[in-house]
């Protein structure tokens, strides 16, 4: 089980689900209206630490973090 989080704006309670890969989680997200319009510009962290790949295998207990682009000034 990866515990997932959503940061900022995109305002989605956590999700604890049982999946292997990004891929997989990538696939659940697409159909979830809340978050399928942030999908392509969000950063991904596992574990705090950012990534680039969906291939990456997940470990129970693993945080996957959500990171939306945001504006400052």
């Amino acid at each position: 089980m990866v515990k997932i989080e959503f940061l900022g704006p995109i305002n989605k309670d956590d999700m604890d689900l049982d999946i292997d890969n990004l891929s997989q989680l990538s696939e659940i997200l697409k159909n979830d209206k809340e978050v399928s319009t942030w999908l392509e510009t969000c950063a991904v962290a596992i574990n705090d630490t950012l990534i680039c790949s969906k291939d990456i295998k997940l470990s129970d207990g693993d945080k996957i973090s959500l990171l939306p682009p945001v504006c400052g000034g």
